[in-house]
């Protein structure tokens, strides 16, 4: 029982964290949309893979990481949230095609990079942890990331595998993906900036 704790905490907060439409997993729903659900859990396992690193970090350098280090940070995210935005509006020009299933790139690898991407997820878990109370002391915090990254995971394969119910019967959202998603990086990147202003 002392280990599902810190277990709990880790994936509650991913899961809560990541579950509104957010840059990976209408990402993970997109990529299920045009190369199948394999390719859509792929890309999941990609970005959950990271989370294991980015919420490592965070409980491994709880008492050393400074509020100018997440300020930093933060306005890092503000021009990357832009350039992904400005990325996906360019792609949303495009003709959609569910068809588009023989697209090549490893969807794992994507998963990756773009979860990499994500500036503000070691800040996230950071205060996760310390707000919790669990003790950050291994076991406990190796419990906690582990926690973290499957809840990562479930919610973004929860998108994944729900990609399909998507293109049936919510055919705007479907055919207009990349124009959501790139509000949504857009939306971000004003909410990092306000953060950043008005730290």
């Amino acid at each position: 029982m002392e280990y599902l704790s810190p277990f709990g905490v880790g994936f509650i907060a991913a899961f809560l964290g990541l579950l509104a439409p957010s840059m990976l997993n209408m990402t993970s729903a997109k990529t299920s949309l045009e190369k199948g659900k394999k390719q859509g859990l792929l890309f999941a396992a990609g970005a959950a893979s990271v989370v294991i690193i980015q919420a490592f970090i965070a409980v491994y350098f709880a008492d050393l990481i400074k509020p100018e280090i997440v300020q930093t940070l933060q306005t890092v995210a503000i021009f990357v949230l832009l350039a992904l935005a400005y990325f996906f509006y360019s792609q949303a020009k495009k003709e959609f095609k569910a068809e588009g299933k023989d697209k090549k790139g490893s969807s794992y690898i994507v998963g990756l990079g773009m979860s990499a991407l994500n500036m503000l997820a070691i800040p996230f878990y950071l205060v996760a942890s310390k707000g919790s109370g669990i003790s950050l002391v291994p076991p406990y915090s190796y419990i906690f990331v582990i926690g973290a990254a499957l809840g990562a995971f479930t919610i973004f394969a929860i998108y994944a595998s729900f990609a399909e119910v998507i293109a049936k019967k919510a055919a705007f959202i479907a055919k207009n993906i990349n124009y959501i998603l790139a509000g949504l990086f857009v939306v971000l990147a004003i909410v990092t900036a306000i953060k950043v202003l008005t730290a």
